[in-house]
């Protein structure tokens, strides 16, 4: 498998498992509120570049990279200031965003036209 097959892989991989940990977090395994909250909308913006990231577009995998970034810095927030389940989930958060931070950059690195 080439590298930049790999690096690909990685970000999909990344990125859907943080939109389902969002998904999961907020509507079951610990909600703000019993029986699931608004807050589940967060999963929404990660899912606009999924596609893109799928098919292995350069683009969307530079602005995407900035977009997880939100995603960490809550993952950080969350992991700090609550205890439990909730800084467990936190804690996944922050790997998978880092995860896909570093698999996209490397993508885009890799896939650059010579200049």
């Amino acid at each position: 498998m080439s590298a930049a097959r790999a690096l690909r892989l990685a970000a999909s991989v990344s990125l859907a498992a943080l939109i389902a940990l969002c998904l999961a977090w907020e509507l079951w395994l610990a909600p703000l509120r019993p029986g699931g909250s608004y807050l589940a909308l967060k999963a929404a913006p990660l899912v606009f570049p999924l596609p893109g990231v799928l098919r292995g577009e350069r683009r969307s995998c530079q602005w995407s990279s900035m977009l997880i970034l939100a995603y960490f810095a809550e993952g950080v927030t969350r992991a700090w200031s609550e205890r439990g389940v909730s800084q467990l989930l936190a804690a996944a958060e922050i790997a998978l965003s880092l995860a896909f931070f570093a698999s996209v950059v490397a993508y885009a690195r890799l896939t650059r036209e010579a200049r």
